[in-house]
């Protein structure tokens, strides 16, 4: 069977840059999936991508379809054929839907069946639909119209190439009918161009001004930037997405060095990198400390023989965004910080719950208490709740969002505030996402927690709880945010005392009834899918679970001392036997005691394992006052030898009831040491 390489290529105006990759990605699936449904074969498929283009290019793709074959199911044989063996109404209707007489349908089955064979096509008469089926299904939220079309697409297109081999797939697909002419670039090569071959297509841009190549010409821009930032004694911040933006913008990359004036610096780095990245699409410069330098860096989609317009237009654009950044830091610096909660008292946090000054109320009381049990100081946690909304109501923020915190930071430091109140300021936010950056500071990580707490409570107290994918007040991330801090930076801090003055603050707005226990689960809750992405077993989380730790810390170090435990060949002994135990106790009619009388002790079994108990317990009780679980663990482990033969040689339910009562007493203090960890019963 004979193969050629097959191009695609759509020309269109300036695709939306967000969406380019994407579109070029699900235009190279949806081709894929067509070419694997009409059963034709390739050796390799990728995209291009630039501002005005889409295209696939599929190596060594069949040139026609394979014969094939399918098979259609009729009624069964009894239904078919009555008692004289005459076909009935079901059978004839079976073959005119076939489209063939009776005698040509298969009955040697159980049922009527029909095979029918259908050639293979040529490839040529399939790629139109293919094509046209793929871009049918880009994930284009709203199309457009042009012209006199009623054909809709994201952008209106200006033309089609589809070659198979070196020769044209004749067709029409969204107003263009197909040809083997391209464009190049719309300034330096704005004249058509043909392509030959579909081999030849990524040269024969590159030729007229177009790297066609998405992957490449991002690489293209990375490496110049970050060979222009070094020049500049600087080095560039590139994050992901602006440059995939870029690079979706752009068909000929050429890199260029801008300044802005000294001055701007005064002003947060943080606004005007925020504006020269979202606005302006600039890389920005930081020196060898990570501060910002009066340079950025744009990219041009264009060759100039005078770079320095360029250069000097972009500096043009970028000032009077900078100068309204310099405007409102200055504004918003002549009047202290604390004065803004005055206009928060008038902005609603939640209906139910009160003003965003309410929840800085609470914020700030709830932080003091946690500090004290982190080791921080209450005063300055107190003081960075009360300031942890005022830059809500700041010029700065209402023009940059994404600097709430940030600012507050800023002008908390020009108020004279602590180091770390103003800190905590920015730090209440943390961590921003998985495996974001955590407080720096116990103030910061008081506020932070406090926070997150005081939302968790308020909004299950007014019963609105996440629900499937929806999670308006982004719960979920509130308690990751609290287990991270809390175990990543290794803060010991009870919350159920936490949780219980969170309630309490919020008085009758809320429902307290079992609020505790409900927002206590849905925080631990969080810690399954940790440890599970941990590659840490559910039954190592449920064992711990069993024992309601209050301290997330307390709840992680019992989990990494049980996982720990797992690895030692007596665990799995161990752990049945300890579901032996318990089942046996939970049986047990009336109180189980834990006082052994060795005088009733009666077989050298259950002596020996007394005495390995009386001497497990004196060896754990510094282990379990230090919470050292792996190592209490592994002095327990000494335990199995014992345990086996006790259940070997001697029998629990004894006919005597002190004896009985003895051993079950025995059991129930074997069962308490490991019980100081977790309910190992559940490992079995």
């Amino acid at each position: 069977m004979q193969a050629q390489d097959f191009l695609v290529e759509l020309g269109t105006e300036e695709l939306p840059p967000k969406a380019l990759k994407r579109l070029a990605e699900a235009f190279l699936e949806g081709v894929e999936k067509g070419l694997a449904d009409a059963g034709l074969s390739y050796q390799a498929a990728r995209y291009y991508a630039a501002p005005r283009r889409l295209a696939v290019l599929v190596e060594q793709l069949s040139t026609q379809q394979p014969d094939r074959s399918s098979q259609i199911d009729g009624p069964p044989l009894q239904a078919a054929f009555d008692k004289d063996g005459n076909p009935t109404q079901a059978a004839l209707g079976f073959a005119r839907k076939c489209g063939v007489e009776l005698t040509e349908i298969d009955q040697s089955g159980p049922k009527l069946r029909f095979v029918k064979s259908e050639p293979g096509q040529p490839a040529t008469s399939l790629l139109p639909g293919i094509v046209d089926a793929a871009l049918a299904q880009l994930p284009i939220p709203k199309r457009m119209r042009w012209g006199a079309h009623k054909t809709e697409f994201v952008r209106p297109t200006q033309w089609l190439v589809m070659l198979l081999g070196d020769q044209l797939v004749p067709c029409e697909i969204l107003a263009q009918s197909a040809g083997n002419q391209s464009r190049g670039h719309r300034f330096h090569h704005p004249d058509q161009l043909t392509i030959s071959a579909p081999a030849e297509y990524a040269d024969r841009l590159r030729q007229a001004f177009v790297v066609a190549d998405f992957s490449e010409r991002r690489e293209l821009i990375r490496q110049r930037v970050e060979q222009l930032a070094a020049e500049q004694q600087g080095s560039a911040i590139i994050p992901d997405d602006l440059l995939d933006e870029v690079t979706a913008l752009v068909e000929w990359p050429v890199p260029l060095v801008c300044s802005f004036e000294e001055r701007f610096l005064e002003v947060p780095q943080e606004a005007l990198i925020s504006t020269m990245q979202d606005n302006q699409k600039y890389f920005c410069l930081l020196d060898a400390s990570g501060k910002l330098l009066p340079r950025f860096i744009t990219v041009a989609n264009i060759d100039s023989e005078d770079p320095a317009q360029i250069i000097s237009g972009n500096e043009k654009v970028v000032r009077p965004r900078l100068t309204d950044a310099e405007f409102f830091f200055n504004q918003d610096k002549k009047q202290p910080l604390e004065t803004r909660n005055e206009r928060l008292a008038k902005v609603v946090f939640q209906a139910q719950l009160g003003s965003v000054l309410d929840k800085a109320e609470r914020v700030s009381s709830l932080a003091a208490f946690i500090a004290a049990q982190i080791g921080g100081d209450s005063s300055h946690a107190a003081r960075a709740g009360l300031l942890s909304k005022c830059d809500l109501a700041t010029e700065m923020v209402g023009e940059f969002p994404e600097l709430q915190g940030i600012a507050g930071y800023y002008y908390a430091r020009h108020d004279g505030e602590a180091e770390d109140v103003a800190l905590a300021l920015n730090e209440q936010y943390m961590p921003r996402g998985a495996g974001a950056e955590l407080p720096s500071t116990l103030t910061g990580a008081a506020v932070a927690l406090a926070d997150k707490l005081d939302t968790l409570v308020g909004i299950f107290g007014i019963g609105m709880l996440p629900t499937g994918s929806k999670d308006p007040y982004a719960l979920r991330r509130a308690a990751l945010g609290v287990l991270r801090i809390l175990i990543d930076k290794r803060l010991e801090l009870d919350l159920t005392s936490a949780l219980t003055s969170a309630i309490a603050q919020y008085g009758d707005k809320i429902k307290a009834e079992g609020l505790l226990a409900q927002v206590q689960d849905f925080i631990f809750d969080r810690l399954r899918a940790r440890y599970e992405d941990e590659g840490i077993d559910v039954a190592v989380y449920q064992s711990v679970r069993a024992l309601n730790p209050a301290s997330p810390l307390d709840f992680d170090q019992r989990v990494q001392a049980v996982q720990a435990f797992r690895r030692l060949p007596e665990a799995d002994a161990l752990a049945a036997a300890n579901k032996r135990v318990s089942n046996i106790l939970a049986k047990a009619e009336g109180e189980v005691g834990t006082v052994v009388n060795t005088s009733l002790l009666q077989d050298a079994a259950e002596q020996a394992l007394a005495n390995a108990i009386d001497s497990a317990e004196q060896a754990n009780a510094p282990l379990a006052a230090n919470r050292d679980y792996q190592r209490s663990l592994e002095q327990l482990a000494s335990l199995r030898t014992p345990v086996d033969a006790f259940f070997d040689q001697v029998l629990v339910n004894a006919e005597d009831p002190a004896v009985r009562a003895n051993r079950y007493a025995l059991l129930a203090r074997l069962r308490a040491l490991f019980l100081g960890v977790a309910d190992i019963s559940l490992l079995g």
